[in-house]
């Protein structure tokens, strides 16, 4: 069994702007980076994701933007966290000692509509891994309705949500 998933969402905006909501490291700060991006996602860079939620101390995650094919695909890698995040103390996942892959795809619709999938697999096939494969399916997740609410109505839910 390979330690796999896929999450999709569909915004009400043009494939660029969707595409764009994730490249640009100002706008991605809008909704997901809570703490700031150092750059864009440009192909064969290494980018520096900060998440500042809570009292809790800004977590500093390197991505390393291995593919981008503008308006339709960004895959990236970073390292795996294995467990599960805990709410009430704030404790992170720990590191795995090893990346997955990341794979956002971008499809028009239509006029006017897009289809975000974002797939993230290679976790190590442990307790570990599997709780950690879960808990990210559970960031993208968040991190795809933010996307949307973000685009389509100018509202940030990670703020005050961690």
């Amino acid at each position: 069994m390979d330690f796999r998933f896929s999450v999709q969402i569909k915004i009400q905006k043009p494939v660029h702007e969707v595409f764009e909501a994730v490249y640009d490291p100002k706008k991605l700060s809008g909704y997901f980076t809570s703490g700031g991006s150092d750059g864009p996602l440009d192909e064969g860079k290494e980018v520096l994701w900060s998440f500042r939620d809570g009292e809790a101390e800004a977590a500093v995650v390197p991505v390393i933007v291995l593919i981008v094919v503008k308006d339709h695909r960004i895959r990236l890698r970073w390292a795996a966290s294995e467990g599960v995040y805990d709410a009430k103390t704030g404790a992170l996942p720990q590191p795995g000692g090893y990346d997955t892959t990341v794979e956002m795809t971008f499809e028009s619709l239509g006029e006017g509509e897009s289809l975000m999938k974002i797939t993230e697999g290679d976790w190590r096939q442990t307790q570990k891994g599997l709780e950690g494969s879960y808990q990210n399916c559970v960031g993208w997740t968040q991190m795809a309705c933010s996307l949307k609410a973000y685009l389509e109505y100018g509202i940030n839910l990670r703020k005050g949500s961690f």
